[in-house]
């Protein structure tokens, strides 16, 4: 049985524990900076849960091996550092880092300390009906683009427009719509169709810089991609894959539910249906795969595949962003 714990009280992090709990492991540590954020969090779950507010502390423990880390965007990269340097398997929700040269020190420490695993939480990645749509995308005999959409008002929204600064709408903690919804479909682009020739993105910014909501345009030899995400609005428009006189339908590539095929006459041929689980179960049953024999090297290598992809996804996040002049105090700090 895996034994993890947690950085982050958010419901994301009770999302994840959910499925972890459902899929084998258990939950032995809660980490918050505030006692009675930890002890009101770890009182949700079943089984003594130690909690802690020191992180040296936390990490020194040893009634777990993997830590999930949900924390503040900009905390990713030195909370998972830390970890790592610890001896623990991390998985840090999405986005891993703020920058490549965040990324390129993560890399460096896994490379000189090989028995440990790193991944990125990106949940849809993992989800079959994410590999069904890139297969049917290889089945078209034309591929012409995508229109790839996202948009969802977040609930942290209200509170900007009441003058305050949350964090996911704030530079100093790497926030903003590319950073969190935009790297979902930033994933999708790049699984289905490869690394952009080109990339450029043309945010709306709110008033202190952040980024609520805009488009990003990738460019490929024969097509272009349509990225379209965003934190202050909702969307209920579906994203499109075109082929010749075929076209693939899905509600979302970060909350997928079902992939259709319009043909040329309007005829729809339904392709796949999701079931209604969890949505971060798939992840934890693959995370489980590889933790359960971490020294075998068919799991090593399947983690690095998904560590290569995490690398571009960073890279082409850091591309659009410096197209678009939009700049994180992250950014600077390890120049």
């Amino acid at each position: 049985m895996i034994k993890f714990a947690t950085i982050g009280t958010h419901w994301i992090t009770k999302q994840f524990i959910e499925a972890a709990q459902q899929v084998g492991w258990q939950l032995t540590a809660v980490y918050s900076r505030r006692q009675v954020s930890a002890q009101k969090f770890a009182d949700q779950f079943a089984g003594s849960i130690k909690t802690f507010t020191e992180l040296d502390e936390f990490l020194a423990s040893q009634d777990f091996s993997v830590v999930y880390l949900a924390s503040p965007n900009s905390l990713h990269f030195e909370q998972s550092q830390q970890a790592l340097l610890a001896g623990k398997h991390v998985i840090v929700e999405k986005p891993a880092c703020s920058n490549p040269t965040e990324m390129k020190q993560i890399i460096k420490i896994l490379r000189q300390h090989p028995e440990l695993y790193y991944f990125e939480a990106a949940r849809h990645f993992h989800e079959p009906l994410f590999q069904q749509v890139k297969q049917a995308i290889k089945q078209l005999p034309v591929l012409q683009g995508a229109h790839l959409t996202y948009e969802k008002y977040s609930s942290r929204y209200d509170a900007f427009l009441a003058g305050q600064e949350p964090n996911i709408f704030s530079l100093e903690f790497s926030g903003g719509a590319l950073q969190d919804l935009g790297v979902y479909l930033v994933y999708a682009a790049i699984a289905w169709f490869g690394y952009p020739q080109s990339a450029s993105y043309q945010p709306q910014k709110l008033r202190n810089g952040i980024d609520g909501r805009g488009i990003a345009i990738l460019e490929y030899p024969h097509f272009q991609v349509i990225l379209k995400f965003g934190k202050t609005t909702n969307s209920y428009l579906p994203s499109e894959i075109y082929g010749l006189k075929q076209t693939l339908v899905l509600d979302s590539p970060a909350e997928l539910h079902e992939l259709k095929m319009v043909a040329e006459r309007g005829d729809i041929q339904q392709l796949a249906q999701s079931s209604a689980e969890n949505p971060m179960v798939a992840e934890v049953r693959d995370f489980d795969q590889l933790l359960s024999d971490p020294t075998n090297l068919i799991a090593k290598q399947k983690m690095e595949d998904w560590l290569a992809l995490a690398v571009q996804v960073n890279q082409l996040m850091y591309q659009l962003r410096q197209s678009a002049k939009l700049s994180f105090p992250a950014d600077e700090k390890y120049i």
